[in-house]
């Protein structure tokens, strides 16, 4: 691809990123104005280049968003779609995060929309792109199985789960996860009571996390990644949160490479300086 091409579509990419974000905060007809204009917008960076990972999980990531403002029916077709994006998203990157993790929401949502009991197959859709998600960072999802598990009855893994949850500090507010529907049957389970009963510790580990992550996002900025928007929904405030630490993580480590490179090329070329000298 040329300089002139690739700067197109990154600021194709960049504008698209902005309309979901401006439709996420409008309502009727100029939020699908938004939504179908970013989506052409995301159309066109990945066409004819099939490793434009983000620009898939930011089109799926619109789809999700504005499923939930739908009925049934369209919220149905715009949660299908936006799986596509997230499959296709993990075909062409398959340690995207974010894809992994939406996978599994959307998947998760349209069970819930259609009441679907727990041993539906869109629950075992979702656990297997949760357990992506855990195999690219383990505990990233960890919450969203410890649900499906208390869906199922599965007293013990769900336990296992919320604990790698809180472990790795992804695990939601004690309100948040005691009000959670997906919680409702083993609510007042005795280990469930005993669970909440140490969360308390591990929100003061989470606030520590989240002064991390503070610092993360203005590393972000400092690095220059190219991220979607923070979400506002609490659930998917912490997958975000998770991804961008992977991803500055990632970031800091190639800046480390090159600055060791550099040093190497420098310290090289000194070498050979002092051996023309004496030659």
């Amino acid at each position: 691809m040329s300089l002139f091409g690739s700067l197109s579509k990154s600021s194709l990419l960049k504008n698209a990123k902005k309309q979901i974000a401006q439709a996420r905060k409008s309502d009727g007809g100029k939020a699908e104005q938004l939504y179908k204009s970013a989506y052409q917008g995301f159309a066109k960076v990945v066409a004819g280049d099939v490793n434009s990972a983000e620009a898939l999980h930011n089109w799926g990531f619109g789809l999700l968003h504005q499923a939930r403002g739908k009925d049934s029916e369209d919220a149905i077709a715009l949660y299908k779609e936006a799986i596509d994006k997230f499959t296709f998203c993990l075909l062409v990157a398959p340690s995207h995060l974010g894809g992994a993790i939406d996978g599994g929401v959307a998947y998760m949502e349209m069970a819930r929309l259609a009441n679907a009991l727990p041993e539906d197959p869109r629950y075992d859709n979702a656990m297997e792109f949760f357990l992506k998600a855990e195999q690219i960072q383990k505990g990233s999802a960890s919450y969203n199985l410890a649900c499906i598990y208390a869906l199922r009855g599965d007293n013990e893994a769900c336990l296992k789960a919320l604990e790698q949850s809180r472990e790795s500090g992804s695990l939601p507010d004690e309100q948040d996860v005691m009000n959670d529907p997906d919680m409702a049957s083993v609510r007042n389970e005795q280990w469930f009571q005993e669970f909440l009963g140490t969360v308390k510790v591990a929100l003061a580990e989470q606030a520590e996390n989240d002064r991390r992550t503070r610092r993360g996002l203005k590393e972000v900025e400092e690095i220059k990644l190219d991220l979607p928007p923070r979400p506002t929904d609490s659930m998917l405030k912490r997958h975000y949160d998770a991804m961008v630490q992977a991803e500055v993580e990632k970031q800091k480590e190639l800046l480390a490479q090159k600055k060791r490179e550099a040093e190497e090329a420098r310290a090289k070329k000194k070498k050979g300086d002092q051996f023309n000298y004496y030659k």
